[in-house]
């Protein structure tokens, strides 16, 4: 065995941890594959979130026994621990299920190293002291890069063990765990030292971070530990952003907008799980929180923070939602402004309460929803970008071909590279991962479209590394 691939379906979370099972495959001694070759391993880091995840984490399996039969396949993430009939096919000795992260890292080592007799034969000792090294140390690695991303994710927290009906994740990650601040802080400076200047801290329910339940109502003390890694990630040598991945309204707080507002590098975009705006959907869901309440934590984001960008998650369809229930919903998102709907149609997941409930909402009337509440998304975004036609952000160059990246606030921003210098192909390569200041001409929608100052004298130099007009946290 010498290459690998490695497919990954689903959140960020599953992103971080191919990462990790990247760089433990490289440490074991194998390359991952070029374009076009057939790789030796194939391992397909699964989700099971919605139906549709699960059939791709499916037909992703396929895909991979059919490009190279005589490979190797290794399945891991959710899927295979919801041990239900959606389960992923075995055929063949070559397929490899696991469904516990406990042993995960253990479990590859002696895949790679007990199937590889060349190896064993040429590096014998080496061999045994690595299986030695990875049976004491089980655990998948500390990440050194967040190798083929200018965004590095981070991942200080897993597990879930809320209630909310409609969701599989408390049961394909029930164990609700933390990363120590210190252990966090060390894998942020070894992923800025490899050159990231952005850290998206992400979790399942990262607002639990530190805590050893997500149930709010159990939780004595309602400070967020959260706020402590913050502070600490903050003042990173080098960390130029720091995104937070998703947080619960109840997780918005006085003290976490103090940590925004105090650190120029944590960005003023906060994403909520906010799934309706309806109090009675919310009450069917199991969500610690109604609409009311969802409101007063959105405006206290908007009352601490300038102009923030607030993105969403949103189901609808859900059992028993009415017509006056979606309308709720619709009518909270143009209220709030959110700068992004992800809109996801209701998914029956089987064993979850919301399987079981009646008044289901009938499939056309759930594309119909869907529909309508994504252009109510498109036209808040446009709008929520028009407001910054005419002043400069910062962006971090992410693409070369169209050259754009993720400004402050988030939305994509197409740069038009004016300056002869950088209108070569090479130019503009060399300009990935950097963080630049523009001029934003016009909204689109899909983002922004922006001026790169064409020269930069000793004022752009200082405007260029101060904040910029749109990225200013504001205090009452």
């Amino acid at each position: 065995m010498r290459t690998f691939s490695i497919y990954t379906l689903g959140c960020k979370v599953n992103q971080y941890e191919s990462q990790q099972i990247a760089q433990l495959l490289e440490e074991l001694g194998l390359s991952a594959a070029v374009s076009g070759e057939k790789p030796d391993l194939a391992v397909i880091n699964t989700c099971c979130v919605t139906g549709t995840a699960s059939a791709k984490s499916r037909q992703y399996i396929q895909r991979a026994l059919k490009a190279n039969p005589a490979g190797v396949r290794v399945v891991c993430g959710c899927l295979p621990a919801m041990n239900s009939r959606e389960s992923p096919p075995c055929d063949g000795d070559n397929v490899h299920i696991i469904s516990s992260r406990d042993d995960l890292a253990q479990r590859i080592a002696q895949i790679i190293i007990g199937g590889n007799p060349l190896i064993k034969a040429k590096n014998g000792s080496k061999i045994k002291d690595g299986m030695a090294k990875f049976a004491k140390y089980p655990k998948l690695p500390q990440l050194t890069s967040f190798k083929g991303h200018t965004r590095a994710f981070l991942k200080v927290q897993d597990g879930c063990d809320g209630l909310c009906t409609y969701c599989i994740v408390p049961r394909v990650r029930p164990d609700v765990q933390s990363k120590s601040i210190d252990e966090a802080v060390s894998e942020a400076r070894a992923l800025v030292a490899a050159g990231h200047k952005e850290i998206v801290v992400t979790g399942v329910n990262l607002g639990a971070y530190g805590r050893s339940t997500t149930k709010k109502a159990q939780i004595a003390d309602c400070r967020l530990p959260i706020v402590d890694l913050l502070k600490e990630l903050a003042d990173i040598e080098g960390l130029a952003r720091i995104r937070v991945s998703s947080l619960e309204p109840g997780d918005i707080s006085e003290e976490l907008l103090d940590v925004f507002c105090a650190h120029s590098n944590i960005m003023p975009h906060i994403h909520l799980s906010v799934q309706s705006g309806a109090s009675a959907t919310l009450k069917r869901m199991c969500r610690q929180y109604n609409a009311d309440e969802l409101r007063a934590k959105i405006e206290l984001i908007k009352r601490r923070l300038d102009r923030p960008a607030i993105t969403c998650d949103i189901i609808v369809g859900f059992p028993g939602e009415t017509a006056e229930d979606f309308q709720e919903t619709v009518e909270l998102s143009k209220w709030a402004g959110f700068s992004k709907i992800h809109t996801f149609p209701f998914s029956s997941r089987m064993g979850t309460p919301a399987s079981r409930m009646k008044n289901k909402v009938e499939p056309k009337i759930i594309k119909q929803r869907a529909q309508i509440l994504r252009k109510v998304g498109d036209e808040l975004g446009r709008k929520f970008v028009e407001q910054f036609v005419g002043q400069t952000c910062e962006v971090l160059i992410e693409d070369a071909e169209p050259t754009s990246g993720r400004c402050e606030r988030y939305f994509i921003v197409k740069v038009e590279c004016k300056n002869e210098k950088v209108k070569s192909k090479n130019e503009k390569v060399k300009m990935k991962n950097e963080i630049i200041l523009v001029k934003i001409t016009a909204a689109t929608s899909e983002g922004a479209v922006a001026e790169a100052a064409s020269s930069k004298s000793a004022g752009d130099e200082q405007a260029l590394n101060s904040k910029s007009e749109t990225n200013t946290n504001v205090q009452n």
